[in-house]
């Protein structure tokens, strides 16, 4: 190696270094938020089908809530922070919406957030009996 070209090995790993580093945060990132979007997903459609299911309940709205949490719960509760879920009933669909912001691994952008919103809805499952009347039981 010529005697002007000693060193030049650190400098360029110096220089570069801090970019691969910013890369790799970025697509642990990303992937944290992919599978916190995954967690809401599943408690949306897990609270969305017991709020289909309830028929006429009174209590529909915070057994479907309570699932979506407890899904939260059981499946990422890091992953996925300051969770809520909100039940909802638009005509005759009926469904659950869940919002929270993935974990944040780059440091330096405090003020950047990766807020996460799944909605999973459906039509409302009732009986309808033979005898014609249109009313769900």
């Amino acid at each position: 190696m010529p005697k002007g070209e000693r060193g030049a090995a650190v400098i360029e790993l110096a220089i570069l270094m801090p970019v691969v580093l910013a890369v790799v945060l970025l697509v642990v990132q990303m992937a944290l938020w992919f599978h916190g979007r995954q967690v809401a997903d599943a408690a949306a459609r897990e609270g969305a089908r017991l709020a289909r299911a309830a028929g006429v309940s009174e209590t529909w709205q915070q057994e479907a809530e309570a699932k979506a949490q407890q899904i939260i719960q059981a499946v990422g509760p890091q992953l996925l922070q300051s969770a809520t879920a909100t039940a909802f009933e638009e005509g005759d669909q009926r469904g659950v919406e869940v919002t929270g912001t993935a974990v944040q691994v780059v440091p330096l952008l405090p003020e950047l957030t990766f807020t996460i919103t799944a909605r999973s809805v459906g039509p409302i499952e009732c009986f309808r009996p033979d005898d014609g009347s249109e009313d769900c039981e």
